[in-house]
């Protein structure tokens, strides 16, 4: 039976320490090495060569597990190794596999390399087992080589080594729609009223350093999923701020909603400002779906709300929505809802 690497958080635990990044060192099980026996019988002291192969080593494998939110489980664990295989013995019997460590993971785990650089595996949905780290081969026993012209072979393989190393394993938040804006734009305010999510909420920046997942509830018992990021700040993309580590979070978001306060003092520079920034992190970011919500309108009057519309760019949805008073939160769900649907036919 395989080893499964996981352990429940204490209660109440998660939401205090969001981890979404850990550094582990890795080495898989070293293969057995092949056995060099000869087969000896009462009537026959050269009966020939019947040494095993060596049992394979343990694999390092990783599970999505969708009940984790966090990487917060693994943090203790900074050394997993996997068993080394058995070595093969005579009458040809195979030695003994190195048990597997199976490490379970929240949807939306990638894992790297940390010396190339290079993403390995990719865990998307729950159940999804895929191995990580193989483990080392076993050696052939020496009556693999056995031929006409050598019938005694005496030469049997040493197992393969396993591999070691450091990895990283990095979570990249999955949801339908991420709510992207300035530090205190309103974003948890807005989750905390569309979901039962209870997020902290202060008047001051980066109140959010981690992401919050709600499900909103939409008609005819439908649902989808809505995440609210970290504050961008200008230069998050060269890592300023809570930089990188909130940006990662946005690639696996399919719609963005831009939240912009009421009170900002130029609502079209501070969209420009958040598109910008995505850009230079990466460009791909803006193949996404994008709607843009005025937050805190409850502060304008009609005139205001007409001169704001008119700053903002043509092509993009957006409307005015008020956290406090409720306001426009219902249409908010409709564009969304519709935004998620188009980009589900595409």
């Amino acid at each position: 039976m395989p080893v499964r690497l996981y352990l429940w958080p204490k209660q109440g635990m998660e939401k205090s320490n969001f981890v979404d990044q850990i550094r582990i060192f890795c080495r898989s099980g070293h293969g057995g090495a092949g056995s060099r026996h000869f087969m000896r019988t009462k009537y026959n002291p050269k009966a020939g060569p019947d040494g095993g192969d060596g049992g394979r080593g343990g694999n390092i494998l990783l599970r999505g597990n969708k009940n984790l939110w966090t990487l917060l489980h693994l943090r203790y664990f900074k050394n997993v190794l996997a068993e080394d295989g058995e070595g093969g013995s005579g009458q040809n019997c195979t030695g003994k596999a190195g048990k597997d460590i199976i490490i379970e993971v929240p949807l939306g785990t990638v894992a790297f390399d940390e010396e190339t650089d290079e993403k390995e595996v990719e865990i998307l949905e729950d159940g999804q087992e895929m191995i990580w780290i193989k483990g080392g081969r076993g050696g052939l026993g020496n009556a693999r080589f056995a031929t006409a012209t050598n019938q005694v072979p005496e030469h049997a393989q040493p197992g393969e080594p396993g591999w070691e190393g450091w990895k990283v394993l990095e979570l990249k938040v999955l949801a339908d729609v991420g709510l992207v804006g300035f530090p205190n734009a309103g974003k948890s305010t807005l989750l905390s009223v569309l979901t039962a999510a209870r997020p902290k909420i202060a008047n001051y920046a980066f109140t959010t350093i981690h992401p919050n997942l709600g499900i909103v509830a939409y008609r005819e018992n439908k649902s989808f999923c809505i995440a609210d990021l970290p504050g961008i700040i200008e230069g998050a993309a060269e890592g300023k701020g809570l930089g990188h580590r909130f940006l990662r979070h946005i690639e696996r978001n399919p719609v963005l909603l831009f939240v912009i306060p009421a009170d900002s003092p130029d609502h079209r520079k501070e969209f420009d400002i958040l598109v910008s920034e995505l850009e230079r992190y990466n460009p791909e970011l803006l193949h996404k779906e994008f709607v843009i919500a005025i937050s805190k309108s409850d502060l304008l009057d009609d005139e205001l709300k007409t001169a704001i519309g008119k700053e903002l760019p043509g092509h993009i949805p957006y409307l005015f929505i008020s956290s406090v008073s409720y306001t426009g939160l219902v249409e908010l769900k409709d564009i969304l809802w519709q935004v998620l649907n188009k980009k589900a036919e595409l």
